[in-house]
């Protein structure tokens, strides 16, 4: 397993890391990103900041514009994206666009492609991925879809209700997951515009976390109309390509989540070098050193972690195991790095004078994200248990 970086790979991450800093962290406060009227157009600008400096949408093929990085080269770009809150929306590689562009870019038909992913490529649109339902529809359980698709003529209608849908609002298309009644109630993925007949948002979701463009969002679809060209992929295929899409996704938000934990903890040494207390500088207290020193194994355990699933991916590997223990164990390790961060810094670690708060805020919510722990945990258990059957 070769974890040695390539003087280009190398030259790209620091490339980042300067986009990120002289660029994007000097607008972290900007308010233009909170208002539903400007932060459309705020994205707007720092996908343009990014493409000047050749950082859009990197993770895309070279014939889409991008850097056709493989996962270890998005495991080094992304986390150096990360390190700001508005980096991965800057560079356009944040959830759920740079999910999407992934599925599209591995299923989507030519002209799919044409219509919609060339622009998702080049930050003109955005899109969102609704699957999740709520209660008693699919979360975690997939196999509880209960939105439908039925042919009626020459076209299919959706009806059904989806919830915490991140970045419906001004999303110009949707993938939507529907239990597909012609094919035995398997799963079909539709690509559908926003603006079709049918399909409303009904409310966006006050949520702990504002990292996402669009926010969140609960959908309705009564008789939305999908032509048989908007079948994304195969009929009957949507749970195969859920997959296709998840296991790089998890990793990928560890990435990003990675950057952030980074970030906050880079903060609290700062503190802790300057601080006194006591008759010496903090981070001499044998407390407090030893925050900062979990905090450095807990940033190299997930680090190892996110470039053995990469490598995995990059071999060919399905890794959809390897991206749930991927899951848990980054989701985890950054909470507590940023928590133990914001410990260290006191009174200071709670206000906005930091972005430590805010990227606590963020973190916790990627604990629920693409699977809660405990879904991955039972998961995981499952397999070693028919492993030990076998055995």
């Amino acid at each position: 397993m070769d974890f040695s970086i390539s003087p280009e790979l190398e030259e790209l991450r620091q490339r980042t890391a300067h986009f990120i800093r002289e660029k994007i962290i000097p607008l972290e406060r900007d308010q233009r990103q909170f208002s539903p009227h400007e932060s459309e157009a705020f994205r707007r600008f720092l996908n343009g900041l990014a493409a000047q400096s050749g950082l859009l949408a990197p993770h895309m093929g070279r014939q889409w514009g991008g850097l056709g990085l493989d996962h270890r080269g998005k495991a080094i770009v992304f986390e150096a994206a990360g390190y700001s809150v508005l980096g991965p929306l800057a560079m356009h590689i944040s959830a759920p666009d740079e999910g999407n562009m992934h599925l599209l870019e591995q299923i989507a038909s030519e002209q799919q492609k044409q219509r919609w992913l060339k622009r998702m490529a080049n930050g003109e649109i955005r899109t969102c991925f609704a699957m999740t339902e709520p209660h008693p529809g699919a979360g975690s359980d997939p196999s509880m879809l209960q939105t439908s698709a039925r042919v009626v003529g020459d076209h299919y209608e959706i009806t059904g209700r989806k919830w915490l849908i991140t970045g419906a609002q001004g999303a110009s298309a949707c993938i939507v997951m529907a239990r597909d009644e012609e094919h035995g109630g398997n799963a079909t993925m539709f690509l559908i515009p926003m603006n079709s007949s049918g399909l409303k948002i009904e409310r966006e979701i006050d949520t702990l976390d504002e990292g996402f463009a669009g926010g969140h969002s609960v959908l309705t679809f009564d008789k939305v109309r999908a032509e048989f060209s908007d079948i994304l992929g195969e009929a009957g295929q949507g749970f195969r390509y859920a997959q296709i899409r998840l296991a790089p996704a998890r990793l990928t938000h560890c990435m990003r989540w990675l950057g952030a934990a980074q970030r906050a903890h880079d903060i609290a040494v700062d503190y802790a070098r300057k601080r006194q207390a006591f008759g010496k500088r903090l981070g001499e207290h044998e407390g407090i050193g030893f925050f900062l020193a979990d905090n450095v194994m807990d940033l190299h355990q997930a680090r190892l972690v996110i470039w053995h699933t990469a490598w995995v991916l990059d071999q060919g590997g399905k890794a959809r195991e390897e991206s749930s223990m991927a899951k848990v164990i980054c989701s985890e390790a950054i909470w507590r790095v940023v928590d133990r961060s914001l410990q260290t810094l006191g009174g200071l670690g709670i206000t906005s004078d930091v972005i430590v708060s805010r990227i606590m805020r963020e973190a916790r919510a990627f604990r629920i994200y693409d699977g809660p722990s405990e879904v991955h945990r039972w998961s995981l258990a499952r397999t070693a248990l028919k492993q030990e059957a076998r055995g």
